[in-house]
């Protein structure tokens, strides 16, 4: 399956929408794109992951490796909305208290998309 991932920059934060499947194949795809947006140097980064159907540990990598830099910069990065697979798997893990993980997207980011 396709990955695709879109960001939405506002007020020095970025909401990065995820749709599809991470996994062994599309996590390159997706670590290119956290690399580009890190160079931009955002102080937050929410992860919309309400489109990601699956998740595996190469998918996880990803996102601990983005938010390992996010720290080193000063920043945070949150995980918003993850579908009841992708939330076992945060849980399994451990990572679920490593992460911020919001039940749906913040509001502030969905004023930012109407204005």
């Amino acid at each position: 399956m396709e990955l695709k991932v879109s960001t939405r920059s506002h007020a020095g934060s970025a909401l990065v929408a995820i749709t599809g499947e991470i996994d062994l194949y599309t996590a390159p795809h997706l670590q290119t794109e956290f690399t580009r947006l890190l160079k931009q140097g955002p102080s937050r980064v929410v992860i919309d992951m309400s489109a990601v159907d699956f998740c595996d540990s190469t998918g996880m990598n990803v996102l601990l490796s983005a938010l390992k830099r996010m720290k080193e910069q000063g920043g945070a990065l949150e995980v918003a909305a993850p579908r009841p697979a992708v939330r076992k798997i945060l849980q399994v893990t451990g990572l679920d208290s490593v992460f911020t993980v919001h039940e749906e997207v913040p509001q502030e980011f969905l004023i930012a998309e109407g204005s």
